[in-house]
């Protein structure tokens, strides 16, 4: 795939996977002493312990599991027979981790130029979330490599007119899709995108959602014929949607879920429950989710600051807590003003836009279930890339300084991002200034002097 860049480019972006592949494994070196927590223990129990004993022994028909796609369990589970260690897993996360920036290399190369390109790359290799999850066990790392690859494989079977890399992004698609289910309901976005007004875009659709589908086909067979129901992929979507739409409060609506017994049967009841608690809410359901959901996804908050404040480090001193979240936020609020940035000098392009389309999705997606910083980070490398694309613009118009101003459409829809990121960031921003630390989650067991913390929701089951 690197192939064919030139070779200045090849090089530079090699050095930057290379650095970032560097500075993972060096975290998992350095990371202070810590344990898995809340999903974690779930996919280090199911991945390093059951799915090798001897009862299940890596077999899909013996594994009695269906509320998560499988495939990060596989990815935990076969290094760590392997090698006889969590390590290992960390160090194939490290690796996979690092993939993720020559593939928003090569795909922000044909949608915003070689420059921008190498910019997304940096941030993709330093980007301290993406570093951190290396070392822990979330299907995130893998998932958000997958589909970028997808994605750049299929801006590549665009550019190209490429049948086979079109195939080549079904498989991915359909990997993707079995590690984290969300990201199928963009793919006939995706196949239309490919066909719409392209010469041969249709037979690449084809092959596109083929090959996707006979990745994805046979664990839909398996959970047809393990627990004779029709699921086409992991029944925690159904949950999920529930969860995020009805008035009932977390452990109400646990309560219920667990009272129900069945795998199956409870997916139908979340499924039921989920449209009832939808329809319900009529006609301002979209309006409220758009109120509550946007906050959640977007706020000034992430994963190792929640890994922090549960305790899971143990006691940290203030000052070295109030330090990592610093390092947390300061890049990620840095993107969003360089993605505003970016949307005011958006160039034309389908490229452009098939990238702005799945951030579109991925978001509105969670609105309707609901949000979260950890769900947004797969859809960071897409801010990268507009970022990336603003940064370079700025810094063109200062050397240049009788470019022509932005013009009004594009002035337009800088401001309505800029509006609407202020008021999904800001009530976070404006809990960090006035609530007391921790905010606004968790009370926090893990920096010195915090309240005891409240006893957490019921984590959803895992199996």
């Amino acid at each position: 795939m690197v192939a064919a860049v030139v070779g200045s480019y090849r090089g530079r972006l090699l050095a930057l996977a290379v650095a970032g592949l560097l500075v993972r494994i060096l975290w998992v070196a350095l990371e202070p002493e810590t344990h898995p927590v809340a999903d974690e223990t779930m996919w280090v129990t199911w991945g390093s312990q059951v799915l090798p004993s001897p009862e299940v022994a890596f077999s899909p028909l013996k594994l009695r599991f269906i509320f998560h796609p499988p495939l990060y369990l596989y990815f935990v589970g076969v290094p760590a027979v392997l090698f006889g260690s969590l390590e290992a897993v960390k160090l194939a996360q490290c690796l996979a981790s690092a993939l993720l920036v020559p593939a928003l290399g090569l795909a922000g190369r044909r949608a915003f130029g070689e420059t921008a390109s190498l910019v997304a790359a940096g941030i993709g290799a330093f980007y301290p979330e993406l570093v951190w999850f290396a070392s822990h066990f979330w299907a995130e790392t893998l998932f958000t490599v997958l589909l970028w690859w997808a994605i750049e494989r299929l801006i590549a079977a665009d550019a190209r007119g490429s049948a086979a890399a079109a195939a080549v992004s079904g498989l991915l698609w359909g990997l993707t899709v079995l590690t984290r289910e969300t990201v199928l309901y963009f793919l006939p976005i995706a196949a239309l995108w490919l066909a719409w007004r392209r010469a041969g875009g249709v037979r690449r659709a084809a092959w596109l959602l083929a090959v996707c589908a006979l990745v994805v086909l046979p664990w839909t067979l398996r959970n047809w014929l393990v627990f004779d129901a029709f699921v086409p992929v992991s029944t925690a979507g159904a949950l999920n949607l529930w969860q995020g739409n009805t008035r009932l409060s977390r452990e109400q609506v646990y309560e219920e879920y667990r009272a129900v017994h069945g795998r199956i049967e409870k997916y139908e009841l979340a499924r039921r429950r989920a449209i009832e608690s939808i329809l319900e809410r009529q006609p301002l359901w979209i309006l409220e989710k758009l109120r509550d959901e946007m906050p959640a996804f977007w706020a000034a908050h992430g994963q190792p600051i929640v890994h922090l404040e549960r305790g899971a480090y143990g006691p940290v001193a203030r000052p070295r807590a109030l330090a990592a979240v610093v390092v947390v936020l300061s890049p990620y609020l840095a993107v969003l003003v360089l993605f505003v940035a970016g949307v005011a000098r958006l160039p034309r392009g389908r490229a452009p836009a098939l990238v702005l389309a799945f951030l579109a999705f991925y978001v509105l997606l969670h609105v309707a279930a609901h949000g979260y910083p950890r769900y947004r980070l797969p859809a960071m490398p897409a801010v990268f890339l507009v970022a990336a694309h603003g940064w370079v613009a700025w810094r063109a118009r200062r050397r240049r300084a009788g470019e022509a101003p932005v013009d009004r459409p594009h002035a337009w829809a800088a401001a309505a991002v800029a509006l609407v990121l202020a008021l999904s960031v800001g009530p976070s921003l404006l809990a960090w200034a006035t609530r007391p630390w921790p905010p606004p989650w968790f009370a926090g067991v893990g920096v010195e002097g915090a309240a005891e913390a409240p006893g957490e929701a019921p984590q959803a089951e895992g199996h």
